[in-house]
């Protein structure tokens, strides 16, 4: 008989609980960012500053337990400053690897547009590959590793656009935005303003990894797999997109799902896990022609949302 302990969706949702305690009034977007961190992918968030995001990964770290690194991302930042470097000892008389902030279970890369694109590249084929290379030699990488990248939207003047290659590799595109009003008054009346120290450790980086496990477990029926194939093939063809979700997005997609099973307490995925998380996960994976009418992000998410009504949920 599993107990309330064993439980891999009673484990989770801890996790959510404890996050949730200091990014007040932002409980789904927590679960979105706990279920990337379940479903082994990376998140990017794209949003404005002061609004949480670094709250956000450092609590999620505090909660699973695991080392976390902040790096900023700036126009002199070298690959090896991400990696790590080999460096001459004299008592051994050799070189040692010495690891750089990669080498924690939470990484944020803050700002990660204003990085070079050489940069760029060192920090997602670590997170396609969970390790990286030195002078010749692999390292692995912890598990978990879980890379938490931000960018601001309204700041162009020395940065550097993500291609679409590498957009494609963060499983979640997600935006924290304001709090609601009552919890921001709420917020300002409190004498003692929420930290992610103060978050509980509710689970471990082996706990973790086994409800990654666990994730990817979770049963697809033919049904719903056709269910979510059609509409990946659909984002290919409409005429007002340039490039749709590709084999990667539709497999993350679905990764992303099973977690979502798992957080709710199923073994299995519904239309309603896909079609909950389709936006955060195929809308910044799209091309859409910039001359459209409102911004390149909100007519992606908007595709999203009319592919999803348009094509019939399966029974």
């Amino acid at each position: 008989m599993t107990t309330h302990r064993d439980d891999p969706s009673a484990r989770a949702r801890r996790i959510v609980e404890a996050v949730a305690t200091v990014l007040r009034g932002k409980e789904a977007v927590v679960e979105q960012a706990v279920l990337a961190l379940v479903a082994g992918g990376h998140l990017l968030i794209e949003d404005i500053p002061g609004v949480g995001k670094t709250t956000l990964a450092h609590a999620l770290a505090r909660a699973i337990g695991g080392r976390f690194r902040r790096v900023q991302f700036t126009s002199d930042l070298l690959p090896s400053d991400l990696v790590g470097v080999a460096v001459y000892s004299a008592r051994t008389e050799c070189f040692e690897f010495q690891p750089g902030p990669l080498f924690a279970n939470v990484v944020v890369a803050d700002e990660i547009n204003r990085a070079p694109p050489r940069t760029q590249s060192a920090l997602l084929e670590a997170m396609e590959e969970a390790r990286v290379t030195v002078d010749g030699e692999s390292h692995d990488l912890p598990r978990p590793f879980f890379v938490l990248a931000t960018q601001n939207p309204l700041e162009y003047h020395g940065t550097y656009d993500l291609p679409e290659s590498q957009m494609d590799r963060f499983l979640m595109r997600l935006s924290l935005g304001y709090v609601d009003d009552e919890t921001e008054r709420a917020l300002l009346r409190s004498p003692d303003r929420p930290a992610p120290l103060d978050v509980a450790a509710v689970a471990s980086p082996e706990v973790l990894v086994a409800l990654q496990t666990r994730a990817a477990a979770v049963a697809v029926a033919d049904p719903v797999a056709a269910y979510a194939q059609t509409i990946v093939a659909r984002t290919r063809r409409h005429p007002d997109v340039t490039l749709g979700a590709s084999t990667r997005a539709a497999l993350g997609w679905m990764a992303a799902a099973r977690a979502r099973a798992l957080l709710h307490g199923r073994a299995y995925v519904i239309p309603d896990d896909l079609q909950a998380l389709a936006v955060p996960v195929l809308a910044h994976r799209l091309v859409v022609p910039r001359a459209a009418a409102r911004t390149e992000r909100a007519t992606a998410e908007d595709l999203v949302r009319t592919i999803l009504s348009e094509t019939p949920v399966p029974v």
